[in-house]
């Protein structure tokens, strides 16, 4: 449906989106009031209003009763959950500490240096982490990003939490926008076997995320390998 047959309400929604889409709009960022968006797009507050409503539903924008209106943050976390559960076949996602256990930049393989945008010779800050529940392991996660992005973490003076992107924010202030994901499966190489103390060529699930900041640039390609032997899916459809 072309611009001029939609809705006006579908409008505003589209408006709004390209901001964030963008990056003019960032997580935590207020929008526009409604009188504001009504008199900039010329449609009624009420349309506005349904807009707004609807991205809220969406879980695009918050409400902050009082204070206005604001871009939501991406909750990386719950969707890493939304692929990877362990413990039962309830879907329902369990706390799992990480450790960084290697911090370099190196060259990257070429697929990933192809996907950041980056000559195959040039390198890339690698982080390797490794996520336990208890003392169990249960996945890998191969994070390779733009240096420039998180510019001397390689020395290890900085502390990496176990949800990397509030630092990413907090610290490094890049807005991180969205992310791409995709879920296989593959066996386990021996390397990865011994890490997560399973046979080789055992089964894994395997998730691939790109992550974008402003302008869509992306940032980050990250796979995250799990045990196959404890994961579930879970989903509702309606």
């Amino acid at each position: 449906m072309s611009q001029q047959h939609l809705p006006l309400y579908k409008r505003v929604e589209q408006h709004i989106l390209e901001k964030i889409d963008s990056g003019q709009l960032v997580p935590g960022d207020l929008i526009a009031s409604e009188p504001q968006l009504a008199n900039q797009l010329d449609v009624s507050q009420g349309t506005v209003k349904k807009a707004i409503d609807n991205l809220v539903n969406e879980k695009r924008l918050f409400r902050h009763q009082g204070k206005g209106t604001y871009v939501s943050s991406i909750d990386f976390n719950n969707s890493l959950f939304r692929f990877f559960s362990y413990g039962d076949a309830s879907g329902q996602g369990v706390r799992i500490h990480k450790e960084t256990v290697e911090l370099s930049l190196k060259v990257a393989p070429t697929h990933i240096s192809k996907a950041l945008s980056y000559p195959p010779e040039r390198e890339l800050l690698y982080i390797q982490r490794r996520g336990y529940i208890e003392e169990q392991p249960i996945l890998i996660e191969h994070c390779w990003w733009c240096p420039e992005i998180l510019p001397g973490l390689e020395k290890g003076d900085v502390h990496i939490p176990d949800l990397m992107y509030a630092m990413v924010v907090e610290k490094y202030g890049v807005p991180v926008i969205s992310a791409e994901e995709t879920l296989t499966a593959d066996s386990a190489d021996d390397y990865t076997a011994d890490a997560l103390e399973i046979d080789a060529s055992s089964p894994v699930v395997v998730l691939t995320r790109n992550t974008f900041s402003r302008n869509d640039k992306m940032i980050e390609y990250r796979t995250t390998i799990g045990r196959a032997d404890k994961f579930s899916y879970k989903t509702k459809i309606r």
